[in-house]
């Protein structure tokens, strides 16, 4: 039986992020209640205002402090654990956190769980992310066998720290290297990822138990990425392929450095790609039609072009 989300108390762990704002407004057009719990819950002000009176409430929350969990669980008709990091705690983050999260949800007696983890997601992957992402699906599915897990791929909104970082990148920069040019993406738009999740809360007697890869209509390289932006941004600037061995000295002579271009551990990520498996059902089984990016990339980065807004200004 499909869980009605109207009135229904809906938990977003790590919910005051990129995903979590849009998450909240998918499910408070659906009338749920929701709970935005994180270590610094301030950061989700600008989410009360989309909800009515008493709709949202911000907590304080820490997955790697398991004593913090039980008391935003408690009466709740759902949780998302949407907690991420690249930061030195992502084991106790994502890999251990998750499993307290599922097992507090469990005692309170909350059944309808969504993790959020990633596409890639991987118990010997070479990187700390991919095996943390793996092991805290693994922890949960020990808590919580009903849980529904997603893998979403990279997700681009107007608001996303990836195409926007590029786009500035791109205005700014009369040349620009591309690391792990050929690598291989598959954009998803991050309302439509909401959707999804919330389709899994909504009726998690179809969806709980099961993993989901959500991933965008279209698959893309690295290089061919950074040319569309260049495109929809009407700048001319040289982007250069750089070969592996170069980018990988890059990140391992720069990588620890505070705001390096990239880590040896996010280029690994980068060259793995972030393609769907195909192994796994997807955004069709959860109800979702992926929009491509090429429906809102040139409108939301005309910002970055030269006159901005009044680029396309026709003069007498």
């Amino acid at each position: 039986m499909a869980l009605d989300l109207s009135g229904k108390v809906v938990v977003l762990v790590g919910g005051s992020g990129f995903v979590g704002r849009h998450l909240a407004q998918e499910l408070l057009e659906r009338g749920a209640r929701l709970r935005v719990a994180s270590r610094r819950p301030e950061r989700g002000f600008d989410i009360k205002p989309l909800g009515n009176l008493g709709q949202v409430r911000l907590l304080r929350a820490d997955l790697t402090r398991a004593e913090s969990l039980p008391g935003i669980v408690a009466g709740a008709d759902a949780v998302v654990n949407l907690a991420g990091t690249f930061g030195a705690d992502l084991g106790e983050v994502m890999g251990d956190g998750p499993g307290l999260l599922a097992a507090a949800a469990r005692e309170a007696g909350v059944a309808t769980f969504v993790q959020i983890s990633a596409i890639g997601a991987d118990p010997i992957g070479d990187t700390a992310y991919a095996r943390a992402k793996a092991a805290g699906e693994a922890a949960v599915r020990v808590a919580l066998p009903q849980a529904t897990i997603v893998r979403p791929s990279i997700l681009f909104g107007p608001d996303d720290q990836f195409i926007n970082r590029f786009a500035g990148l791109i205005a700014a920069l009369p040349v620009l290297p591309v690391f792990a040019p050929e690598a291989k993406l598959q954009p998803l738009f991050v309302d439509d990822c909401a959707r999804a999740i919330s389709a899994a809360l909504a009726d998690p007697a179809t969806h709980g138990g099961k993993t989901y890869e959500l991933a965008g209509p279209e698959v893309m390289t690295m290089l061919a990425l950074n040319k569309r932006i260049r495109a929809a941004i009407e700048r001319e600037t040289h982007l250069i392929p750089l070969p592996d061995a170069v980018s990988g000295f890059i990140a391992a002579t720069t990588g620890w450095l505070p705001g390096a271009p990239i880590t040896s551990d996010q280029l690994k990520l980068l060259k793995a790609g972030n393609v769907a498996s195909g192994q796994l059902p997807g955004l069709a089984a959860l109800g979702v039609t992926a929009r491509p990016l090429e429906l809102f990339v040139d409108r939301w980065l005309v910002r970055f072009r030269k006159q901005g807004r009044f680029a396309d200004r026709v003069t007498a």
